[in-house]
């Protein structure tokens, strides 16, 4: 049963993505709506991805420092290991997870609430593929700013271990020069593809729970909470296959 529900559902996702990506029929009104998904989607998501990665980065420096500390390794370690935490999971995985929950569900909702009160009934009648008009410049707004948010991370998190440095939990040449030591630009990049892949995940699966709500406001925070759950399990089962595919 589950397993017939599973199939029944990615046929079903299948077949609405390919009613998204058709060729928009009015480009103004795209490129309008577009402009408006990447504010709503990316700009107003800025603050949060900035104050978490910022106190992340600090924990991460702080609890490095106070669990590895030994004679035997070197200081600069400590800088060493929250980059690369920061590069390699938190600004691309896990920042993409705590968006699934705020943009995800959003996005759910805000479908959901235009299915129940027939708004895109009334788009289908006047003859527009609802579909493409109100889901594809969601996916490409979120896939637009993806990168600039896993930037803008990597960036805070570095800052919040800077600022444990200025507390004398470590110095700031040894965490510097843990931070220069053996960078890999590659990583960088890595971290960006693997967010606009869980980005194309979040936005096509949030829109298509709350694209096939039925019922009213319940079935709206029912489609809201499961867009949440079924885009963290994709990212993570995603996750270990990007990861393996660009090491």
């Amino acid at each position: 049963m589950f397993l017939k529900k599973s199939i029944t559902g990615f046929g079903e996702y299948l077949c609405l993505m390919k009613r998204v990506f058709a060729i928009p029929e009015r480009w103004a009104m795209f490129f309008k709506q577009y402009i408006k998904e990447m504010a709503a989607l990316g700009i107003d998501s800025i603050g949060i991805v900035l104050l978490i990665s910022f106190f992340i980065g600090a924990v991460i420096c702080i609890q490095i420092k106070l669990n590895i500390a030994s004679p035997w390794m070197p200081a600069f370690t400590t800088g060493y290991t929250t980059r690369e935490i920061m590069l390699l999971e938190f600004s691309s995985s896990i920042m993409c997870l705590i968006l699934a929950g705020k943009v995800g569900s959003n996005i759910a909702s805000e479908i959901g609430t235009m299915r129940v009160t027939q708004q895109i009934d009334a788009l289908e009648i006047m003859g527009i593929n609802s579909a493409s008009f109100i889901i594809m410049p969601k996916i490409l707004g979120l896939i637009t700013m993806i990168p600039l948010l896993v930037v803008f991370s990597i960036a805070f998190g570095i800052l919040g271990s800077y600022a444990t440095a200025f507390a004398g939990v470590i110095s700031i040449e040894d965490l510097t020069l843990g931070f220069q030591y053996s960078f890999v630009q590659w990583y960088v990049w890595a971290s960006i593809i693997k967010s606009l892949v869980f980005a194309f995940i979040i936005a096509s699966v949030s829109s298509f729970y709350g694209y096939n709500v039925e019922g009213g406001s319940f079935d709206v925070g029912k489609a809201s909470t499961n867009s949440v759950v079924k885009s963290s399990m994709l990212i993570l089962f995603a996750d270990i296959f990007l990861t393996q595919l660009l090491a």
